[in-house]
This record gives C-alpha cells, structure tokens and sequence, in this order.
C-alpha cells in the first residue's frame, strides 16, 4: 500500500462529481500559478494516450526497478470491480514550470502528467533537463490525487506521495508536501463542487508565457524606481506595476508579430487617452516610435524628458483624429474613447492594429445602457466592443491580463476580416452601424445583429449619408479640467464646521455616563443616517453633490473619525488596530515632517492622547513644518 498523506471529502450531494475532478485538475495543470503564487505559468505539451509499455519507455528506464516501482505506485489500488480499467490507457501531457523568477538557470524543471480516468486519478512525475537535454527523474516528488466515491454520494479527494521521506522542497516549482494538503487539496474540493464557469479566457492565451515572464522580469526591475518619485495621488504600487505588465504584454505581442510577418521595424503605436503617459514612456523606452495623447496633462508627463512624447488634447472622433501612418492604436482604461478606438484604427488605414483595455462603460455617445441581465455587465460591455471590432471588420481576439485590477480584459485586432479592396462596403457598415446606436429622444437604439451587411439602414434617407463626414457629431469628450466631487473641494471652513459638530456630539454621549473623568474621551458612535439628521438642511444638500455625500466627507477626515460598518466613531490613535487603512502605518520618526495641526490637540477637551513626539501631526504652530521639498526628476538612467 502506498502511504495515505492527507484525504478530504467534498460537500455532500454535489453533483458536478466526477467530471468537476478533472476541470479541477485541469486548472491546477494547466494554470498552477493560479495557486502558486512563485509561478508564472506553464508551457504544456498536448495530451496523448499511452499504454504500459509507451510509459515505460516515457520513464527512460524501461528495465530497472524505478520504472516498476512508478509503475506500482500508478496502479496498486485495483479493486476486482476495477480490473477492466487495466485495459484503458493513460493520457498524458508534459508541462515545463516557468517561475516569476528563474532561479534555475539552464535546468528546465518539467512533470509528467498521467491521467487515469478509469480510476478517477492523476500522477504527477516530475523530472529535470539540462541545457544538452539530459533528464532526470524526481522520484521522491512524485504525487498522485485520486477521487474516491463512497456510500450514499459521498466523495472525497486523496493525496498520496511515492516516497514522502525524501521529499524535496524549494518552494517553487516543487512546493513543500503539507502545502499541497494544506492548500491545493482544498482548492481541488472548491474548484471540483462549483458550478461557477469563467466568463473569459485564461490570462495570458495570446502569448508564450515564458516570454512574457522573462520580460516583465526585466521591466519589473528596470522601471522600480518609478515608485518612488510618482508625484500623482494614485496607488504608485499600483499603477506603475500595471502599466508594467500592460507594456510587457504589447512588447510580447509586437515581437510575436515581428517574427511572424518576417519584420525588422520596431511597431509605432499612438495612446489615445494615455493619462499617467507611464505606457508611452516605457513603450518608447524600449525602441517603440509613438506618442500618447490626453485631454489633461499629469504632473508626472514633466518627469520623463522630451522623449516621451505627450500631447495634451481633447480627441473627438472625426477625420483629423485620423492616424495613417500608425502601426497601432491603444486605448488603456481610454472610457469614452473605447468604443470608438477600433473605428478610428479601421478608418486610419487597413494596416492599422489595435489594443483596447476597456474599463468604465461607455457608448459612442454617451454611457452604456444595459440591455442583457443573463450577463454581468463587464461581461456584456466586453462583448459590445468585440462587436464594435467585428462591424469595423478585424478578426478580434480576446485576452485577460495579468494585472492588479478586476477590469482585466483585453481585445486585439491584429488583422482584417475583408480584403482591401471592399474596403467601401466595409465602411458602410461602419457607418450604418455607428448611426444605429446614435441617441434619439433620449432613448438609444441598439442594433446588434452585425450580419446585415448593406441592410442595416434598409435604404433609408440617414443611409445615404456619406459614412465619416460628421462621425463623431454627439460625442463628449471629458472636460480638460477634472471636476472633482469627493468633498475636496468643499469650503476649508464648510468642512471644518461639520467635523466639529459631529465631533461634539459624539464626545457629549459619554460626559454623563459615569465614566472617570481623567480617562481620555473616545465618545459615543452613531450612524451616518443619525450624523444626518443633526445637520442642517443647507449643508446636506451642498453635500448631496458630491460623490458619497456625508459618508465620503467623515472619511476624508480620518484624523478624527473612524467609520466602520455605517457607524461613525472618533479615532483613538493609541489603538493601531482600530483601522485596517491605519494598521499599516510607521511609528513618527525624530525629525518627521508634520505638514497639518493636529485636530485633537487644537478642540479635544483633553488635548490629543499621543505626546507630540509620538504624533503624526503638529503640536502647535512650533511643532508645524511644511514641506518644501521640490518635484523630481526621473534619471533616465535610473529606469
């Protein structure tokens, strides 16, 4: 008997059982980074059947006792009901384990997986190649999970290991033994009883993942430095690891297409509503002719030298937004330009690509109504732009990135589904298409039956119009100075009187209780709806014009309030756990800058409970030293 290390039994009446076992097993071979997080991805061979003899000769020792003792351990538990499943053969495929970071050097860490269906089993035997292509099996790292079926519907997942003693572990491409008990056999029971089914491809489906990897790699560490000196309000971390990845993908991509058209340029790109500018700077950077434009320049846009083209300008669908010359179009997070960017890519020349990441929802004239309940509605919005690139005529591909935002969904059109001489029948449906979704009355009428051809419009007067000439008549570009409505821009004074009166009021619920009075003061809590009622009817309707209202005001003001669970509360900065957002922050160093007066200090009865040495904030006009650091620079050589 082989040794048992861990079983697990799945919920009972589930009844996605047995074929939910290998789409869970699917996931976990085919997409482990999923799980291990020191993965990137795999390369994977496609599966084949094969029977003992084929195995033995995969194992490359076809004589000796390791081939038997494999052979035994894939086939030891036959019970008489399951002798006929001797007969069926193995499918199996090889995968190559393709890490974050190569600690590996020339040696290819691969497995062999062997999928026994009659048994309801996978084995995993996993192997190492060097650079002259010599291979060594890993017996001591060789697994097996098997779904068992037992008495009235239940069923459970088994993990046994060949020769658990010598297990070896270095926590990449072969993680320690109670971390495939601890969280891959879980993971196996969740992902085998959901009924949940991906609404989009796997990550990364366009591109050879080790490829990708390597060069995010590369760019992770030669743009790190960007972190540091990012001057905009936005998640550094964030964004400049995104557009990291964003960049790595269409590096990948554009050196895919160079090798496959047999070509030697560098693709030019234009960003349309490029923001930040951080993908034109690392696309130009890394040989790519192009430029980014958007309807307001960033303060970081003076950080990245004259070589980062960046255009500030309102872009309005038409013929002078035209780009011939252009390889490929981009629309990152672009909002209102995303429907509109395969147009304008198809109406620029036949040659010209595109890219588009789309985000918040919009229309061509306007935001996206909602029309497919049956759908999430990033799902449906995905799929309206894939229809707007198919009526534009490219073949369109959809991919899911790998970065750290939930709108990850990519659409590329690499090439064109008519020849070039129907290039006018091709821009009639573009424009009767285009027309179809323009708003009338308020209302906005939708077409989506992209097969019509020429019988869109059905020969209606508006069909004869010459498509492209007023094209972009309707459309609203983003106004060049961003309207902000996150009570940031409310009154100085206006805020400070709410806080104050809320802040009393919550201080006067615990005077009277009974408390001992030389204990500092934490006040009562009550709720955003009972901070409402004490306001006046002005201040809630000034307030009501904002985005989030109350609530996003008594948030901005973390210093003295903490609002959790709809209820408000004053802060005690003594408690660093009473905030998961100010849970991470460092102690005051000596000598820190204070940049803003302490609110507790200047109206708390009894003063702020932290002494000014240990507080983050000033105490007193002494202890206030505004910052007059400087903006600066990127060294082109630091990145």
């Amino acid at each position: 008997m082989m040794p048992k290390v861990f079983d697990i039994t799945c919920p009972g009446g589930c009844t996605t059982l047995p074929e939910g076992f290998w789409s869970a097993v699917d996931v976990w071979v085919k997409k482990p980074h999923v799980v291990n997080k020191r993965l990137c991805g795999v390369k994977e061979t496609e599966s084949e059947d094969v029977d003992s003899q084929a195995l033995r000769f995969l194992l490359h020792d076809p004589v000796s006792e390791l081939s038997h003792d494999v052979l035994t351990f894939l086939t030891c538990r036959v019970s008489p009901e399951e002798t006929h499943c001797r007969e069926k053969p193995w499918s199996f495929s090889v995968r190559t384990f393709i890490p974050k970071v190569n600690c590996y050097g020339t040696i290819m860490h691969k497995e062999v997986v062997l999928k026994d269906f009659g048994r309801q089993q996978v084995t995993f035997l996993p192997f190492e190649e060097d650079g002259e292509g010599q291979v060594s099996l890993k017996k001591g790292n060789i697994y097996q999970i098997q779904l068992l079926h037992h008495d009235c519907e239940e069923w459970s997942l088994e993990l046994h290991v060949l020769t658990p003693d010598v297990w070896f572990s270095d926590g990449v491409a072969y993680p320690k033994l109670p971390w495939l008990s601890t969280d891959l056999l879980p993971k196996l029971v969740r992902w085998s009883t959901d009924c949940k089914t991906s609404e989009f491809k796997s990550t990364l489906s366009l591109l050879p993942v080790e490829k990708y990897s390597l060069m995010y790699q590369q760019l992770k560490e030669k743009y790190k430095a960007m972190v540091k000196v990012w001057p905009e309000v936005t998640d550094p971390e964030k964004f400049v690891y995104e557009d990291v990845a964003i960049a790595t993908y269409l590096l990948v991509l554009w050196s895919e297409e160079r090798a496959e058209k047999g070509l030697t340029d560098r693709q030019s790109f234009v960003d349309l509503g490029c923001g930040n500018g951080l993908l034109v700077h690392i696309l130009t950077n890394e040989g790519h002719p192009g430029k980014g434009i958007d309807v307001r320049k960033r303060k970081i846009w003076d950080m990245y030298g004259p070589q980062t083209l960046l255009e500030e300008k309102a872009i309005t669908p038409s013929e002078s937004f035209l780009f011939p010359g252009t390889d490929w179009l981009i629309g990152n997070h672009s909002d209102e330009l995303t429907p509109w960017i395969p147009v304008i890519a198809a109406r620029s020349s036949y040659s010209c690509r595109y890219f588009v990441l789309p985000c918040c929802f919009f229309d061509f004239y306007g935001k996206y109504q909602r029309r497919q309940c049956k759908k999430s509605q990033y799902k449906e919005y995905i799929d309206f732009i894939a229809e707007v690139s198919q009526v534009s005529g490219f073949n369109t591909e959809e991919d899911c990135l790998r970065i750290p935002s939930t709108k990850r969904v990519c659409l590329v059109g690499k090439s064109r589904s008519y020849q070039v001489f129907d290039e006018a029948q091709a821009e009639h449906r573009r424009g009767c298409y285009i027309q179809s979704r323009q708003t009338t009355s308020g209302l906005t009428v939708q077409r989506s039956d992209i097969r019509n051809g020429r019988d869109c419009c059905h020969g209606t007067a508006e069909a004869e119009k010459t498509p492209g000439t007023c094209w972009g008549a309707g459309f609203q570009p983003r106004d060049r100075v961003e309207v902000v409505r996150n009570c940031a821009s409310l009154p100085r004074d206006f805020v400070d009187g709410v806080v104050l009166q809320v802040a009393n009021v919550l201080l006067r619920m615990t005077v009277d209780d009974g408390r001992d009075p030389t204990v500092w003061n934490q006040g009562g809590s009550l709720s955003v709806g009972e901070v409402a009622v004490l306001l006046e009817h002005e201040t809630l309707q000034l307030l009501k014009k904002e985005c989030g209202g109350l609530q996003t005001l008594l948030k901005n003001n973390h210093q003295v309030f903490r609002v959790e669970g709809g209820r408000v509360y004053i802060r005690d900065w003594r408690d660093r756990k009473s905030s998961r957002a100010d849970a991470k922050r460092k102690p005051v160093s000596p000598g820190a800058l204070k940049t803003r007066p302490c609110w507790f200090h200047d109206h708390h009865p009894q003063g702020c409970p932290l002494q000014a040495e240990h507080c983050a904030f000033a105490h007193g006009p002494e202890d206030l030293r505004p910052s007059t650091r400087p903006l600066k620079k990127i060294k082109n050589d630091a990145i």
